[in-house]
């Protein structure tokens, strides 16, 4: 049998499409009795269940090669769904017989009814660019494997439209003045890395010979600095770093601000608050916005949104962070004074902290009169 039905994101023909690696696609309208679609509580997709007053709808894919059953099979695997053969009735009342993608477990809890207009004006594009990494890697990595990196693949399609969403360069036409030669996806886990070769138009004009370039992928970030502004005073967070023990340095434990990656569905000022509660049990009064910035052009694509966190700064913490994501951090109070002391020394090795540090010291005295 190599007719399917889908009831959830794969409904949306430009996914479909996208997953199958093609555009001629037969499908139809169709409809599943018996079945409910619901959103998974908390996250950005459906699942189905047995509900006898229900109908689900959908549609339905027909000739189906084995190479579109296996790539479906591998995105939707990533998912957890199993296919289970079920009788699925056309607009004219005919029946056919169609497969059914499943979870496998238990493991999602159901939500609110899914509609599907909602949930492509909610995270259609956001799903569409997360789809070409995963299927860039088809053939690969297992479903499985596959499986484990969509949360970090999220976070980085979450990114890429935040940077589409930024303004252009306005005496620059990117579509003619960057010319793409050659782009692959080199490696996808926590992190992904990308490769191009490409042409840019230099400044005089021309276009410059194709060059190889390779960027860390990585997401945006928020990064919060916790400052008293009555005790005067800082709080920083301490944890193993493992790409500085990588690289050689012989003191791979690093003193930081409080930091994170922003989570897809979440504003930057949210990820700021979440990031100061997990890493140092800390609820910030108010924040202040330090900048947005690369943390290095050259060679990574992270961005990064600086704050100020306002707060009462009376504990420390030797538990901070989340276990399941192998953090072990512990942190410090130092008085302002201190804190600019270590930067005049360069005891500091962070370039965040740095420069959060240094925009405190520009607006300190502004923040000292709020309080």
């Amino acid at each position: 049998m190599n007719d399917l039905f889908f009831y959830g994101t794969l409904c949306y023909a430009p996914l479909l499409e996208l997953v199958l690696g093609r555009k001629d696609v037969e499908t139809a309208e169709a409809v599943l009795p018996g079945h409910l679609v619901t959103w998974v509580h908390n996250q950005p997709f459906p699942i189905i269940q047995v509900q006898s007053d229900a109908t689900a709808r959908g549609v339905l894919v027909r000739g189906l090669t084995e190479d579109d059953r296996a790539r479906l099979s591998f995105y939707e695997g990533a998912f957890d769904y199993d296919l289970k053969p079920l009788e699925v009735t056309l607009p004219q009342g005919e029946k056919a017989n169609a497969q059914v993608f499943f979870p496998s477990s238990n493991q999602w809890v159901p939500g609110a009814d899914w509609h599907l207009e909602d949930w492509i004006s909610k995270w259609g594009p956001l799903s569409l660019r997360a789809a070409e990494e995963v299927m860039a890697f088809f053939g690969r990595l297992t479903a499985e494997e596959a499986a484990e990196r969509l949360p970090s693949i999220r976070i980085r399609a979450a990114a890429w439209l935040a940077a589409q969403n930024r303004p252009a360069d306005p005496n620059r036409d990117i579509d003619t003045d960057v010319v793409v030669l050659n782009h692959r996806r080199a490696y996808l886990n926590f992190f992904g890395v990308e490769e191009a070769d490409l042409r840019f138009r230099r400044h005089d004009g021309t276009m410059s010979t194709p060059l190889n370039r390779g960027a860390l992928m990585v997401g945006q970030a928020a990064v919060v600095l916790p400052y008293d502004p009555v005790r005067d005073c800082v709080l920083l967070i301490e944890q193993f770093r493992a790409p500085v023990f990588m690289c050689g340095d012989r003191s791979p434990w690093v003193w930081e601000p409080v930091a994170g990656l922003v989570d897809p569905g979440e504003t930057p000022d949210q990820s700021a608050h979440r990031e100061a509660m997990e890493e140092a049990g800390l609820t910030l009064k108010a924040i202040e916005k330090a900048g947005e910035v690369y943390s290095s052009t050259g060679s990574s694509s992270e961005y990064l949104h600086l704050y100020i966190g306002l707060a009462d700064l009376t504990d420390t913490t030797d538990t901070g962070g989340l276990a399941e994501e192998g953090e072990d951090i512990r942190s410090q109070i130092i008085t302002y004074d201190a804190l600019m002391d270590g930067i005049d020394a360069h005891v500091y090795r962070d370039m965040p902290l740095v420069t959060t540090a240094l925009w405190l010291a520009r607006h300190r005295d502004r923040l000292r009169k709020i309080a």
